[in-house]
């Protein structure tokens, strides 16, 4: 991109442990890190499909089919602008992680894209620190920044955290699938406080909980989806860790996080090391209609049609593992897209957040300005829709296929365990079976 730099992002967070006299990171890891991405497509043939769900398409980035000639032409405006770069002079950065939303959702599915954070833990790795003082900006990397914004003195040097100080965990989060998101901003809330409440009456380890999160963009103008304000206590659904309740936000969010370009919904940039509080667009960048034409995209993307097997279905729920990849879900009945309005939303998810031992943990604390109500070892369940063009899995890419994912589900203090241990007691034809359900989702 023309007037843009790849920056020493380490830079940033040398400054933020300056005043404390130590770093604990690597500091190439982190540079590394930021920059790296996988995607693909990879498709899976299963046996016998039963009836496919309402609403579905063949293949990824199409419209929620039977939808109107007027949404199926905001649907490609959207698509649109979700595919194109934003510039300097559109207000792009002065720090980002990508320029445009495809860069990390391609087609709407996994990816290429991927975001590093940061946390100060503990001395067994992934217990936060009570004292995350020394991340002065925030706990996202951010390892790009727009020509100028940087002077070539804050090049840092490592320095060696002091024996017994605590130390700074770097992690990945893969771009997610935005593919079929509009299901699951449809799905009342009524429905998700009501699985937790039959996961609160289990007798095993299945104990999923709601993320209520404060509400953090200010009031949209656009009230068809909703009528939060900023504050308000919401129901989390969006995010790997359930910190966002609508795709306006979620888009909002994007915006300013990733790629330092202000809304009406999120008008302020992101603390920096530079101490930069605008950019090349002095005042907000992008208007209500830029968020909601592209949150519109990601609400009309439908959820691509699956060949399953019943003998699959069946396994998967025997194995427990429907219990909270919950195969669907009700979507209210007055959600404002009507082909979307009154049905059973087929995500694989409850949407609940669940504590997945020391294995998956990512380090990172228990914050309104993090993850809400998510700490280090809770992570909300995946929606297991488009699984078939993935080429790793979980959240950081780490498992390289389906049954290496299953596995990593297990770990001390993982509400999984019982569930891989149904896995793993399953003879190798079942075990293939199941495995071939869940890649075709």
């Amino acid at each position: 991109m023309g007037g843009t730099v790849i920056i020493n992002r380490m830079a940033q967070y040398r400054m933020a442990v300056a005043a404390s006299g130590w770093a604990a990171i690597g500091w190439a890891a982190v540079a590394n890190a930021a920059l790296l991405g996988c995607s693909g497509s990879e498709a899976s043939d299963a046996p016998s499909p039963p009836p496919l769900p309402r609403n579905t398409v063949d293949v990824f980035d199409s419209p929620v089919s039977g939808i109107s000639a007027e949404l199926e032409a905001r649907f490609n405006d959207g698509d649109l602008l979700f595919g194109t770069p934003l510039r300097q002079a559109d207000g792009l950065g002065p720090l980002y992680t990508r320029s445009s939303c495809d860069s990390c959702h391609a087609e709407g599915v996994r990816g290429p894209g991927l975001v590093s954070k940061m946390s100060v833990v503990e001395a067994d790795g992934v217990t936060p620190a009570a004292d995350q003082s020394m991340l002065a900006y925030g706990h996202t990397v951010h390892p790009l920044g727009v020509a100028g914004a940087y002077n070539d003195a804050l090049k840092p040097t490592p320095i060696l955290p002091p024996e017994g100080k605590p130390n700074v965990k770097v992690t990945t989060r893969m771009g997610p699938p935005v593919i079929g998101r509009g299901y699951i901003e449809a799905i009342a809330d009524s429905e998700i406080e009501r699985v937790a409440a039959e996961q609160a009456a289990r007798t095993d380890e299945i104990h999923g909980r709601v993320n209520r999160v404060a509400y953090a963009s200010e009031a949209n103008i656009d009230t068809s989806f909703h009528t939060y304000q900023k504050g308000q206590l919401v129901i989390g659904r969006f995010g790997l860790k359930a910190r966002v309740a609508t795709l306006d936000d979620f888009t909002a969010d994007a915006f300013q996080g990733d790629m330092g370009i202000t809304s009406p919904l999120r008008p302020v940039e992101f603390a920096n090391p530079d101490g930069l509080t605008d950019d090349d667009k002095p005042g907000v960048d992008v208007d209500y209609a830029s968020v909601n034409q592209r949150a519109r995209y990601i609400r009309l993307l439908a959820i691509p049609k699956r060949k399953t097997s019943a003998e699959g279905a069946a396994l998967f729920a025997a194995s427990e593992c429907a219990a909270c990849h919950v195969p669907a879900l009700a979507t209210r009945a007055d959600y404002p897209i009507p082909e979307l309005a009154g049905i059973d939303a087929e995500v694989y998810s409850d949407l609940l957040l669940h504590r997945m031992g020391s294995r998956l943990a990512d380090g990172l604390p228990a914050s309104a300005s993090v993850d809400g109500e998510a700490d280090s070892f809770e992570w909300r369940t995946a929606p297991l829709i488009g699984l078939r063009f993935n080429h790793t899995f979980l959240h950081d890419g780490r498992a390289k296929s389906i049954e290496e994912a299953v596995l990593l589900h297990r770990g001390a203090g993982s509400q999984a365990n019982a569930a891989i241990d149904r896995f793993e007691a399953l003879s190798d034809a079942d075990r293939q079976t199941l495995l071939q359900f869940v890649e075709a989702l």
